[in-house]
């Protein structure tokens, strides 16, 4: 028995050449905030303001927190009306 196959709506390509990340609107801003604190000091909180942020301080938060908890790092945060704080947790 014969069937009659459909053309692809799609083109195809190697799986090596799909891209396996996401880069996402708030990438830049959170990549700067986690190389920073790298080098944070205990006890010392970045201070970055919200002008420089892109997006509202609560969507920022959110992709920070994703991206720390992504790679295993504990971060907290603080907000006021003007800033977003953020430090690195001690180690227990």
């Amino acid at each position: 028995m014969k069937t009659n196959r459909a053309l692809p709506h799609f083109k195809t390509m190697a799986m090596v050449d799909v891209p396996q990340s996401r880069n996402g609107k708030h990438k830049r801003i959170v990549t700067a905030i986690l190389r920073d604190l790298d080098d944070l000091g205990a006890g010392a909180a970045l201070k970055v303001p919200s002008a420089e942020l892109g997006d509202t301080k609560e969507n920022v938060r959110s992709s920070l927190n994703r991206a720390a908890h992504k790679s295993g790092r504990k971060v907290a945060t603080a907000t006021d009306e003007n800033f977003l704080y953020v430090w690195n947790v001690a180690k227990q």
